[in-house]
């Protein structure tokens, strides 16, 4: 087990979590990643180095997903096969659920079998800043509403991860606070399950110590729920506008249906293949356009029948239309993001691991002799 700290411009509370660390397990591997922090800050690793810890060092600020794959980077040459537990260096993660984690993650792949990633998920009791409360009930909201998964917190930043898993995990886009969310979105597409344990929740002094940027990591990490969720209104407002239309020249629900759904989906369909999912383009467009078309035809007999079976209970026509839709919304994202726009397969992930991971740091990793 490697125990990995992302760590930008640290105070004193990242050597105090090594030191409780190395306390509670002598000889484990911690890596440390100084993600551009500045001279100003070599006192703390230099204080974190004399602790025995790997330190891996580079020059500009590239933001916490960049800092987390290249320690991924460097566990995979030189400490191999180890699993790896992710943690943050602001105080927020105590050592004892450091490694209530990292046996949850052991105790799990012992009795199950195969590879999952752990969660440390808080509870969010006590005295927490509004801003991180808000934010991450608006993330499991969007993320429930867009996969239909609940996973209790997912913004934490404690993570355990087997080391078969870190080919994918480098294979993974983004360099900022969305890589996180990016990992819960693609886990189950491809092929990782997602457990949950109960964490203590830390905020020192309101979280002052926290570099997240509310506006622009709170678009980077919403980003790809939003999208999709932007591409379904147009499509929405598209088909509702046109069924409307339909039903006032023709006298048939189900060729009013039919016309609005057709247009709309062509519509959805070119916005989610170019815009909304990474590898929508990378799947040849005939057999992405086929299997599309399946899927809406089969949401369009569910919808069809929603719709008549609200009606027949009494609701107007256009607010049935609308609970069919919003129903039917979370279905369409998982089948599309797990089945039609989906990534390589896993071990295709991995082969393009060496291409896709950070390479910069490199140069410029600093080990301890």
């Amino acid at each position: 087990m490697i125990i990995l700290i992302p760590a930008y411009e640290p105070d004193v509370q990242l050597p105090a979590l090594i030191r409780s660390i190395r306390q509670a397990e002598p000889w484990l591997p911690i890596v440390v990643v100084d993600d551009g922090s500045g001279p100003e800050y070599r006192d703390v690793f230099d204080a974190v180095r004399d602790l025995g810890c790997h330190v891996i060092s580079y020059g500009r600020n590239k933001g916490k997903g960049f800092a987390l794959k290249s320690g991924l980077g460097f566990i995979a040459d030189n400490l191999p096969g180890h699993d790896v537990v992710c943690a943050d260096s602001d105080g927020q993660h105590r050592t004892a659920d450091i490694l209530r984690v990292a046996h949850s993650l052991r105790d799990y792949r012992a009795r199950q079998g195969w590879s999952m990633m752990v969660l440390g998920s808080r509870k969010f009791t006590g005295d927490v800043p509004a801003r991180s409360r808000f934010g991450n009930t608006a993330t499991k909201l969007l993320f429930t509403l867009a996969t239909g998964e609940r996973i209790p917190d997912t913004q934490t930043g404690l993570r355990g991860y087997p080391a078969a898993m870190i080919p994918w995990l480098r294979s993974v886009r983004g360099d900022r606070y969305e890589y996180e969310l990016n990992l819960l979105l693609e886990a189950r597409n491809a092929g990782y399950a997602i457990r949950s344990v109960d964490i203590a929740t830390v905020y020192l002094d309101h979280n002052s110590g926290s570099h997240f940027r509310p506006l622009a990591d709170s678009v980077r990490i919403y980003a790809p729920l939003l999208k999709f969720l932007a591409s379904s209104f147009t499509a929405f407002l598209v088909d509702t506008v046109l069924f409307v239309l339909l039903t006032l020249l023709i006298d048939s629900l189900l060729l009013a249906v039919l016309g609005a759904r057709a247009v709309s989906s062509a519509v959805n369909f070119m916005v989610n293949r170019r815009i909304v999912f990474d590898h929508g383009r990378d799947r040849p467009a005939g057999t992405t356009f086929a299997r599309y078309f399946s899927l809406a035809a089969l949401l369009l007999a569910a919808n069809f029948g929603l719709i008549w079976a609200l009606e027949g209970a009494g609701l107007l026509v256009l607010p049935a239309k609308i609970l069919a839709e919003v129903i039917l919304l979370g279905i369409s994202f998982v089948v599309q993001q797990r089945f039609l726009f989906t990534a390589q397969a896993r071990g295709k992930a991995a082969g393009k691991t060496s291409r896709t991971g950070p390479r910069e740091p490199s140069a410029s990793t600093h080990i301890p002799g």
